[in-house]
């Protein structure tokens, strides 16, 4: 796998939820960064803006399980 989940999520978080984000466990990262790709995966809406910026889907997904999970 070129980039594991867990980096790729990470990457597409803002810097300070980054920061949250990457102190904790690496269990609950990896939960997170699943629940990260489902988003993008089951979001035809994030379908079409991955069409025109995948950044901005990818972090839009991370925004929206992150607002999911409370922080």
């Amino acid at each position: 796998m070129p980039m594991d989940s867990v980096a790729r999520f990470l990457a597409a978080l803002n810097p300070e939820d980054r920061q949250t984000v990457d102190a904790e466990p690496r269990d609950e990262q990896e939960r997170l960064a699943a629940a990260w790709e489902t988003e993008l995966e089951a979001d035809a809406e994030l379908d079409t803006l991955d069409e025109l910026s995948p950044p901005a889907a990818e972090a839009e997904a991370a925004r929206r399980v992150l607002d999911r999970r409370g922080g």
